[in-house]
Formats: structure tokens, C-alpha cells, sequence
């Protein structure tokens, strides 16, 4: 779907992501921002679509159906080093951050997100070193989490390596993945 104004100096926008109500809603409402907006469900759709008409600008959802916006991330940078790419999550961690800015985005957001900071995300060029540091420490729960996805990541996505690298049963690991991390103190 696009959101199209009579205004071809608009710029454009690629937004990704399988959550239908939540593209649909945030499109409308980057398309209010000044986007032209071209919505995709998936990396497969979003990589045919912006091989046709390659965005200036994209919000990519992390975890999509079949490729990992990760991989979707590193398809557009090759595609168009130039497309600023912001990595909206509901699964944030400092793992899949970090790689996220490593293969090309310029900030990652964890949801929920306004349209507010996701336009602010998506003007900047680099990080911002007067963010201050939090002091706190995160709960076990949440150190569990980020390393489960720092050695899913060394392990290139594959659930069964992670598992043996983390002495742990696949089945109780599919569990732990499929639940929302928690949350930081």
C-alpha cells in the first residue's frame, strides 16, 4: 500500500512490518509527516519494492515472517547505502542493536514508539554521546535475555547451535524466544 500526496519532492519512505493495523496506522500518520509512504509486510515484498523504487528513508520491523529485518537492513544498504534505516522492535536487545547500527541503520527504537521519535530517529546521521548513562542494573531476567540473543546472533539465527552453545533444550529455548523481553529497569 502507498500513501501518495501531489507532491513528487516529498520523501520517501519504506515501512516494515507483518503487524497489518500497526503499518497501516503508522504509515497514515508518516504520511501526515510528509512521507510518501510505501508499506511492505515483509523483507521479501520490501526488498522487491525498493529495488524498484529505492527509499530515502525506512522503518524496519525486526522480527518479520521468513528473513530477519536484520538481513532486510544489510539487503537495503547494498541496495542504497544512502537509505537511512531506523530498526523498530518489540524485542529489543543490546545484541540486535548494536548489529542493527553495525549493517547500516541509523538508530534502533524499541516499541512502542511515537511517530515523534521514530521522524527524530530517522533524521540522524550518527550517535549521540550526551545520552546519559543509566547507573541501574538490569534485572536477571533481562541479563538472561540479552545473552540469549548475543549468542543466537553468533550462532546466525540458528535455534539448534544456540541451544548446544547454551547447554540448554531446544524447546525451552523456542519458549524463551517467543516471549517479550523483559523489561529494564
Amino acid at each position: 500500500m502507498e500513501h501518495l500526496d501531489d507532491n513528487d519532492n516529498q520523501p520517501s519512505l519504506m515501512l516494515v512490518d507483518d503487524d497489518d493495523t500497526l503499518r497501516e496506522v503508522l504509515g497514515r500518520a508518516l504520511a501526515r509527516r510528509g512521507f510518501v509512504v510505501t508499506e511492505a509486510a515483509s523483507a521479501e515484498e520490501a526488498c522487491e519494492l525498493a529495488e524498484a523504487r529505492q527509499p530515502e528513508y525506512a522503518v524496519v520491523d525486526l522480527k518479520l515472517p521468513g528473513v530477519s529485518g536484520l538481513e532486510l537492513v544489510r539487503r537495503m544498504v547494498g541496495l542504497d547505502a544512502g537509505t537511512r534505516i531506523v530498526v523498530l522492535t518489540g524485542y529489543a536487545s543490546i545484541t540486535t542493536a548494536v548489529e542493527s547500527i553495525k549493517l547500516g541503520a541509523v538508530h534502533y527504537l524499541a516499541k512502542p514508539a511515537n511517530t515523534d521519535e521514530i521522524v527524530s530517529a530517522l533524521g540522524r546521521q550518527k550517535g549521540v554521546a550526551e545520552i546519559p548513562i543509566a547507573t541501574a542494573h538490569l534485572p536477571v531476567g533481562r541479563v538472561e535475555w540479552e545473552h540469549i540473543q548475543k549468542v543466537l546472533t553468533e550462532n546466525e539465527g540458528n535455534i539448534s547451535k544456540t541451544a548446544r552453545a547454551l547447554s540448554m533444550h531446544r524447546r525451552t529455548l523456542q519458549r524463551k524466544l517467543l516471549k517479550r523481553p523483559p523489561r529494564a529497569a
